[in-house]
């Protein structure tokens, strides 16, 4: 099974966990996007979504889905997006994208954020995957020397702009053995808009496809 084939799988899965009549919350890239082609095939289930980046609001908007803006929607039951890499604990690197940002306000504002990913995703610790940070354009250089002190190898995302009009570092060989406190600790830098990890506000729900199914953790 391909890892195309995987998430496809997983992301017509989530579909069990979207309530009839919902707002559903909808995040970025590649599986989210299969996650979205479901989705469209239950529009008429639905009355709408809020997506967590353009890219993702113009597939919504090609599928006759109804876009909702947050502030209008409100707390929404639910939201589904892939990640970047995964613990058993369901903390999560996100940002690949790079639309961390938007995806973690999306997650803060509703009540249960449903996660799909392949088993290529799981970790036993965050790291690997390099650790996604936004920045304000004029703080990056600031930013990166913060980062460098904390262990981390910051690598400006070249030609890339995010929907906030922000800049992102991409921060490989840190050791991320407490991400929540990490996570804190990197939001408090003077400049930063916010960081990839989600381990203070993880996952409510892992969903991981495997070449023997589904799994839920």
């Amino acid at each position: 099974m391909d890892q195309n084939e995987k998430k496809y799988r997983v992301a017509r899965a989530a579909l069990a966990f979207v309530p009839a009549n919902a707002i559903v919350g909808v995040g970025t890239g590649s599986t989210a996007n299969f996650f979205i082609d479901a989705l469209g095939e239950q529009r008429a289930n639905i009355r709408g979504a809020v997506a967590s980046s353009e890219a993702s609001a113009a597939r919504l908007r090609a599928l006759g889905i109804t876009l909702f803006d947050l502030n209008e929607a409100g707390e929404l039951p639910i939201y589904v997006d892939g990640a970047d890499e995964t613990t058993r604990e369901r903390c999560l690197i996100k940002g690949g994208g790079g639309a961390l940002t938007r995806e973690k306000i999306v997650a803060a504002a509703s009540r249960q954020f449903v996660c799909v990913v392949d088993d290529s995703k799981l970790v036993a610790q965050l790291g690997r995957f390099p650790l996604p940070v936004e920045v304000i354009p004029l703080a990056r250089a600031q930013v990166a020397r913060a980062l460098t002190q904390l262990g981390g190898r910051p690598v400006l995302r070249a030609g890339f702009v995010t929907d906030n009009g922000n800049q992102i570092l991409d921060v490989h060989d840190l050791i991320i053995s407490a991400p929540g406190a990490l996570e804190t600790q990197i939001n408090q830098l003077v400049g930063v808009v916010t960081n990839g990890l989600f381990a203070n506000r993880p996952a409510d729900v892992v969903l991981m496809s495997t070449p023997h199914g589904v799994e839920r953790f």
